[in-house]
């Protein structure tokens, strides 16, 4: 019997881990952020880069944390119901996919990038603007983020697994995200322009299919919620 909880309880955490990272992942898309941060921190060394970079991961990590544990109280506090803002979230979701299939292959994060404008001393305030938000945590993430921890399961120790599992695959994308800007020269050298466009494609699919589940499971959470009067 303890073995069966501690299996569920296991397989709870990887399921929830790993929904966490193919939601958050391509849509934060460090990969295709990376020629955004290559461009704005030409003025910085290498030392000051990997501060950079580093600061923008923890940024990250803390603003989606706090949207997917605390966002549904906040919800509830505006009355919102859990389907509604699975159906809002995972509509966006598909938005933001089906833009990221259909987008040009040259990277276009260049083009939004301003002149370089860098010292050592404003580096903690452009890691967290513009360099976590809105270049690398827009609107779209915290949607995504607030629609992942809309999902509350009943019981204190599925919730702790869940919380857990939320905490651990946002590490896991914003890991990535410092790995994508602190070595951005080297992987946008070794991929190309075709590897790149590659990988956001492939990416983006795997989000428009996670975003069509989210929104399916809040259009069966609205439909069991209006007929439910009527079932029983």
């Amino acid at each position: 019997m303890h073995f069966a909880t501690l299996y569920n309880a296991l397989y709870q955490f990887a399921a929830v881990v790993l929904l966490a990272v193919g939601a958050l992942l391509p849509i934060v898309d460090p990969l295709g952020g990376a020629p955004i941060y290559l461009a704005m921190t030409t003025g910085l060394n290498s030392d000051e880069r990997k501060r950079m970079a580093k600061a923008v991961a923890v940024n990250s990590f803390l603003l989606l944390t706090a949207s997917a544990l605390i966002g549904a109280y906040v919800l509830d506090f505006f009355g919102l119901s859990i389907p509604a803002v699975q159906v809002a979230g995972g509509s966006v979701v598909c938005a933001v996919a089906w833009s990221l299939l259909n987008r040009p292959n040259a990277p276009s994060g260049l083009a939004r990038s301003g002149p370089p404008d860098a010292s050592p001393d404003d580096l903690s305030q452009r890691a967290f603007y513009p360099m976590t938000m809105p270049l690398t945590v827009g609107p779209g993430s915290i949607s995504v983020a607030l629609t992942l921890g809309a999902d509350q399961p009943a019981g204190f120790r599925s919730l702790l697994v869940t919380a857990l599992g939320h905490a651990v695959g946002i590490l896991i994308v914003a890991l990535g995200v410092f790995l994508c800007y602190r070595y951005a020269d080297r992987i946008l050298r070794k991929l190309g322009p075709t590897g790149t466009s590659v990988v956001i494609r492939l990416t983006a699919f795997i989000l428009l299919c996670i975003g069509v589940q989210i929104c399916w499971n809040g259009i069966r959470g609205l439909v069991i919620t209006s007929f439910r009067p009527y079932l029983a």
